[in-house]
């Protein structure tokens, strides 16, 4: 499951037990990515909270469907599989549409944008997380004038801007400590919005 020692739900105790209670899902069941950080709970708790506050929070105005398609795209870019084919389960739960959810994946993975079932603010959106994830050093002002001219409050281009970013975070969480699925359950997500402290994963 990882390049590095974790403890296991059963394992667990103290901090880290109660960490494990609150970000666990069905069946007690720990995502392996935050089993990542077992050795160093502070690290777990640190990694939960911007989870949470940027992907999964009330204050939010964009779609939780789209937050989770630059999830994916950004992934993609990365070659994170492992946030590739969880955050891809979220979004087409939350999508509510197979087939366009397929249609959005096919697009990703063909790196075609263009083709994906989105309206213009939303390609620009993807365009400006590609631009954040493969050249963050060459990023222009007038990425962000698209996305306003496109109809985006400067608070939603920050929305988009944490979740381009946490999403590069959680991937290189992943690749560099050799995170797999084997044993995760995909598509869970800290889903009560309205409540910043409920972890647990439904």
């Amino acid at each position: 499951m990882a390049w590095i020692d974790t403890v296991a739900y059963e394992d667990a105790n103290g901090k880290l037990k109660m960490l494990y209670d609150r970000v666990k899902g069905p069946d007690n069941n720990v995502d392996n990515i935050m089993m990542m950080h077992s050795l160093r709970p502070h690290s777990m708790e640190g990694h939960m909270a911007i989870y949470k506050y940027v992907l999964h929070h009330s204050g939010n105005t964009i779609p939780k469907w789209f937050l989770e398609t630059l999830g994916v795209w950004v992934s993609s870019l990365n070659d994170c599989n492992y946030c590739v084919e969880h955050h891809f389960s979220g979004l087409a739960r939350l999508l509510g549409d197979d087939a366009r959810a397929g249609a959005i994946r096919s697009a990703i993975e063909t790196r075609n944008i263009e083709a994906a079932p989105l309206d213009e603010r939303q390609k620009i959106a993807m365009e400006y997380a590609r631009q954040l994830t493969r050249d963050p050093g060459g990023m222009q002002e007038d990425i962000v004038i698209r996305l306003r001219n496109a109809g985006y409050t400067d608070g939603e281009v920050l929305e988009i801007n944490q979740v381009s970013a946490y999403f590069s975070y959680a991937n290189r969480t992943v690749l560099g400590l050799g995170c797999s699925t084997k044993g995760d359950i995909l598509g869970l997500s800290p889903n009560k919005s309205d409540d910043p402290d409920d972890w647990n994963h439904t």
